[in-house]
C-alpha cells in the first residue's frame, strides 16, 4: 500500500500579488528557476518543486496539472497532484501562504487518501485555509443522477 493523497487546488490571487510571489509560485510549478540548494535564492527554503508534475498520474487517476494563468484583474491557479506525506510541511506552509493572499472564499481544494470516497475540503476564509474533515457512515448515492437537474 502506498502513502500517496490527491491535493487539489482551485483558487484566484490578486493581481497585485508582488514579483516575488508569483517567482516562487512558477517555481512550485515547475516553470522557471533551479534546484535551490541553501534557502537563500528566493525558494523559501522548499528543497523542491512541489507541484511540477505533469502526466498520468500513477496512484489517483486522471492527470497531474498545475497552471497559474492571467486572469484579467488578478491571477488564477490550478494544481492537480499526487503527494506523500513526507511533503506535508512543505505543503502546509504553501497552503497557509496562499491562503492569506487568495480572493478566493469558500472551498478552495481538497486532500484526499488515494483509497478514500470523501476528501478533506479545504476552505478559504477571512485570509486563511481550513481543512474541513468529512466523515460518513454511509454515502448517500443516487442510482440516476450524476449531476442535480436544477429544473427537475
Amino acid at each position: 500500500m502506498a502513502d500517496i493523497y490527491e491535493l487539489q487546488l482551485t483558487l484566484d490571487l490578486p493581481d497585485s500579488l508582488p514579483p516575488q510571489d508569483l517567482a516562487l509560485l512558477r517555481w512550485h510549478l515547475g516553470e522557471e528557476g533551479s534546484r535551490q540548494d541553501d534557502g537563500h535564492d528566493g525558494h523559501d527554503g522548499y528543497e523542491y518543486p512541489l507541484w511540477g508534475a505533469r502526466g498520468p498520474a500513477r496512484r489517483i487517476g486522471g492527470v497531474l496539472v498545475g497552471e497559474l494563468c492571467s486572469a484579467g484583474g488578478g491571477w488564477a491557479l490550478t494544481v492537480r497532484q499526487e503527494v506523500h506525506p513526507d511533503e506535508f510541511d512543505d505543503l502546509r506552509r504553501v497552503v497557509l501562504w496562499l491562503g492569506a493572499r487568495t480572493t478566493s472564499v469558500g472551498a478552495v481544494g481538497h486532500l484526499r487518501f488515494y483509497e478514500s470516497d470523501v476528501p478533506d475540503v479545504l476552505i478559504a476564509q477571512a485570509g486563511e485555509v481550513h481543512r474541513a474533515v468529512l466523515r460518513t457512515d454511509e454515502i448517500a448515492q443516487s442510482p440516476t443522477e450524476v449531476i442535480p437537474d436544477p429544473w427537475a
